[in-house]
């Protein structure tokens, strides 16, 4: 029987004030008359803090779009759970972050598209980066917690030194600097993200020097641009171990990710309880453990390290997702990366995320 997990990541809506051209959510979003009502999910609080969650993630899309998400904060609260709001920052308030956190928010996360104003309302479609230092001085008054997550891409990664000084700036005491990951809009809009090799290698000491520097008072998180890499991400710590994602309709995922392998058999929590979802669904099983995989990766000394790597990508990638990620230089199916990175490296105009948004 598999471990209790340790977070829900609360996929409250797919509703959203933002653009943003690597979205991970799904091509085809939740529609608001599907979403899981106050009571409905108030039901799921109470099913993964008995499954052992301890760990909320609030999310969505925007979770502030949700009229209700005040009962929702202080119903995951009063479990004694860990709250968690993953906001935009977008109509945060000083009354509505002070309700909030009487509620029983304890930590919030806050995105930043780009360390600048014009860069940020670019990528972001939207003029926000006035919004998010507004919102990162109301979290530093009140004085919970602030995480700052940047996707970071060909358009933002040449100025990640001055997107960790604005962090530095906000008062961040974690900040989460992830190399897009090619899924939903992100994989429609691979060829205006993918980062170049020389920037990756310009990047990484900045982080590193950083990373040295800020020890104790910043932790920063950098999760790697894997296409250019020779070992895969891990997969959140392997398959179904210890995360799970709840959608807006109610869908139980093993990672936020897991709708686009089109063969996988999601469950929701309306027809079944969340304990069995997470313990006998087929979905949560496909993947856990190392008995499903296949050569290379059944041999491999890194197998308990990197999973075989991503699933979904696999799957996107290779059509099964039991293959061997291909980003993996040991992968049967890594020359579809090579060529990935062959032709949608090559110098393209400069693209704006508004004109990807529009051509997908």
């Amino acid at each position: 029987m598999a471990e209790a997990p340790f977070g829900l990541l609360a996929e409250l809506t797919h509703r959203c004030p933002l653009q943003c051209g690597y979205c991970s959510n799904p091509l085809e979003l939740i529609a608001r008359e599907e979403e899981l009502s106050t009571e409905d999910w108030f039901s799921v609080f109470d099913q993964a803090r008995a499954l052992g969650v301890l760990q909320i993630h609030l999310s969505g899309g925007e979770p502030l779009a949700r009229k209700d998400l005040p009962e929702l904060v202080r119903h995951a609260g009063s479990l004694g759970c860990y709250v968690n709001l993953v906001t935009s920052g977008v109509g945060l308030t000083e009354a509505r972050l002070a309700d909030l956190v009487s509620c029983g928010v304890d930590h919030v996360q806050l995105s930043v598209q780009d360390a600048g104003r014009e860069g940020n309302d670019r990528i972001a479609g939207i003029r926000a980066y006035d919004r998010k230092l507004v919102a990162a001085e109301l979290v530093r008054k009140i004085g919970v917690p602030l995480t700052v997550n940047t996707v970071l891409h060909r358009q933002n990664l040449d100025n990640v030194g001055d997107l960790i000084a604005l962090a530095e700036e906000m008062g961040a005491q974690r900040l989460e600097l992830a190399n897009t990951q090619y899924y939903g809009w992100a994989l429609r809009n691979r060829a205006a993200l993918l980062p170049t090799k020389e920037q990756l290698a310009a990047a990484d000491p900045v982080v590193q020097a950083a990373q040295e520097r800020l020890a104790g008072r910043m932790e920063i998180i950098y999760v790697i641009a894997d296409y250019h890499e020779a070992h895969p991400k891990p997969c959140m710590y392997g398959w179904g171990a210890r995360q799970l994602t709840v959608a807006p309709n109610g869908n139980v995922l093993p990672c936020p990710a897991a709708t686009v392998i089109a063969d996988l058999e999601i469950e929701n929590v309306r027809d079944r309880p969340l304990a069995r979802i997470w313990h006998d669904s087929s979905s949560f099983n496909a993947f856990r453990g190392t008995d499903w995989m296949k050569e290379p990766c059944r041999s491999c000394p890194r197998k308990e390290i990197d999973f075989g790597g991503c699933r979904c990508q696999a799957f996107q990638l290779t059509g099964d997702a039991a293959n061997t990620d291909p980003v993996c230089s040991l992968s049967p199916e890594r020359t579809k990366v090579e060529l990935i990175l062959e032709t949608e490296m090559a110098p393209l105009p400069e693209p704006t995320m508004a004109m990807r948004r529009i051509s997908r």
